[in-house]
């Protein structure tokens, strides 16, 4: 068998055709991703509303089933909104430190109640052992009265933010990231070793100093009326990174929505 060297009639015809396969025109059956910033850096909550709008219109990317309440996943990743944690968090009589000073994650949490409290204790252990400090819980507000398909109802996870205080032996935002960083892998690798009947129901959707992450098994024009919190008006950046999913090779699950804590898709990854 000769090589690929346009000697017989079929190479000469691969290599005419330039459009081979692909159409543009069916190009609709892959993941969206969308981003829009403040080339100023100035944070507001129009860059939250249209990084909102942005994923309303990858509706077309994402796939949907035989249920059409239930799609393969979407998020937003936005900046710390800080003066929005701290009046927050003043309800609850918690004064937070100064931006940058603290980490928040967003972390999905068994609804079990004895699986739930033992993957809290072992988050603020590991965050003790790293020298920070436990500064405490919030319930993330939820619209529960959102239709939703009853799977993606059963696989919903409690979502509560954890936030944490740098530590005196940690001088500067990159080395604080860095503890999130150690914090996040030991803390989720202590869980697993738990072996809790939900455990795999627990997942940190973010946890950082500088960035968080709204995500679920959601369509796309869900993520904004799911999560009020991107509804107010003082929760603002400069930055907003969306994602809609369309699953090639895993099934749909609320921790694989995306975007993930680094990257805002991750291809085949998963496969690799």
């Amino acid at each position: 068998m000769s090589g690929f060297n346009g000697d017989n009639k079929l190479d000469q015809r691969l290599i005419a055709s330039s459009k081979g396969l692909y159409q543009k025109s069916l190009e609709h059956d892959s993941c969206g991703v969308g981003f829009i910033a403040s080339v100023r850096g100035e944070k507001s909550h129009k860059i939250v509303k249209n990084g909102l709008d942005i994923l309303d219109n990858l509706e077309h990317r994402g796939a949907v089933g035989a249920d059409p309440l239930m799609g393969d996943g979407a998020g937003i990743l936005l900046q710390i909104p800080d003066a929005f944690f701290k009046e927050e968090l003043l309800k609850k009589g918690i004064l937070l430190p100064p931006a940058g000073e603290y980490g928040v994650g967003m972390v999905f949490l068994p609804k079990e109640e004895g699986s739930r409290l033992a993957c809290e204790k072992a988050i603020e252990r590991v965050i003790l052992e790293e020298g920070q400090r436990v500064i405490g819980w919030r319930n993330v507000p939820i619209n529960y009265s959102l239709p939703m398909s009853p799977r993606v109802q059963e696989k919903r996870p409690i979502i509560r933010q954890i936030f944490i205080g740098r530590g005196s032996n940690v001088f500067v935002q990159d080395a604080f990231e860095r503890k999130l960083f150690v914090i996040r892998k030991v803390s989720s690798s202590d869980i697993g070793k738990l072996g809790l009947k939900h455990g795999k129901e627990f997942y940190f959707s973010s946890l950082s100093s500088r960035t968080v992450v709204y995500k679920g098994l959601l369509l796309s024009d869900q993520v904004g009326a799911y999560y009020p919190d991107l509804m107010k008006k003082s929760f603002v950046s400069a930055l907003a990174l969306v994602h809609q999913r369309f699953s090639t090779n895993t099934f749909p699950e609320w921790p694989l929505a995306q975007p993930f804590r680094k990257i805002a898709h991750n291809g085949e990854i998963n496969t690799v």
